[in-house]
Parts: C-alpha cells; structure tokens; sequence
C-alpha cells in the first residue's frame, strides 16, 4: 500500500510537470512580440487577441503553432483594441481569385463608396486582405478576409476607419 501511495506521488508530481512544461512554459515564451511581417508570414495576421490564442489551444494541440499565435497576438482589454482606428485601408486581391470570393465582389460592387479612404488594389495572386492605414498612409495592419461576409467587412470598416471630415 506505501508503495502504491508513493508511486502515485511520484505520477502526480510527473503529471504537474508536465503541464507547467506544456502549457505554462509556452505562455511566458510567448511575451516576446514578433514583428507584423513575421506574423503575416506563419499565417497571423489581424488583430488577434491572446484570449483568441487560448481558445485556439483548446482545438489545436500544437504547442508551437500556439505558442507562435502567442508570440502575435495583443493583449485583450476593452481599452486597446476597441479604440484602434485607421485613416484608410486598402483591400488587396487578386483579380483572377475573385470569382471565388462572391461577398467579397458584392462589398466591392455595392458597399465600397460608403468608405471615400478605402481603396481596392488589384495584385497577382494575392488572397483577399484588407491593409489598414495610418494618417501618413502608411500600412499598420493586414487583415486576411478570405472568410469574411459583405456585414462583416461592412462592420468592421465602420468601427475601424475613421471618417472623413467633412471640411
């Protein structure tokens, strides 16, 4: 009976270790930011949250692509993101690839003129992406959209780019 007590000992020990090394050790990693080009490049681009990360690490069991998603991602808070808006954006796609993006082509043909700073930029192969501006016009973000309903662009360009004054 002792050395079944001790033993469990030892498996309840291994067991805490191995979730310090498999979840906590990626999260303390995680605070170094990479670069939004280094980002784009494994795949994330957007405005990610980290709580976003979190969910995601509950589906997928890679601790790499998590702990990269991590590595990218702003902290959550009511504060940072919401209030984040941009002079302008730019959406970029590939003329060829639209026939396979009808929301895109629909928000393109009917919704665009809403927004007098958003723009379309047509580029070879290129998956559909919304590029956000800053007041210089300077690129700040990318945004992959190949998902996007016309409502969620419509939204997402009413809360995120400023609008025009009218002087």
């Amino acid at each position: 009976m002792v050395k079944t007590e001790i033993l469990s000992v030892h498996v309840y020990k291994y067991f805490i270790l191995l979730l310090l090394v498999t979840f906590i050790l990626p999260i303390v990693k995680s605070k170094e930011q990479l670069s939004s080009r280094e980002c784009e490049d494994l795949g994330f681009s957007g405005l990610a949250l980290c709580s976003d990360c979190h969910t995601f690490a509950e589906y997928v069991k890679n601790q790499e692509l998590v702990s990269d998603c991590l590595m990218c991602c702003t902290e959550d808070s009511d504060d940072s993101i919401s209030k984040i808006t941009y002079s302008g954006a730019i959406l970029e796609v590939c003329m060829r690839k639209l026939v396979f993006y009808p929301e895109i082509v629909g928000f393109i043909e009917e919704e665009k003129d809403q927004f007098p700073t958003f723009k379309v930029q047509y580029l070879f192969n290129s998956p559909p992406k919304l590029m956000m501006l800053d007041d210089e016009g300077q690129h700040k973000e990318t945004i992959r959209i190949d998902n996007w309903k016309r409502e969620h662009m419509l939204q997402y360009l009413r809360e995120k780019v400023k609008p025009t004054s009218a002087s």
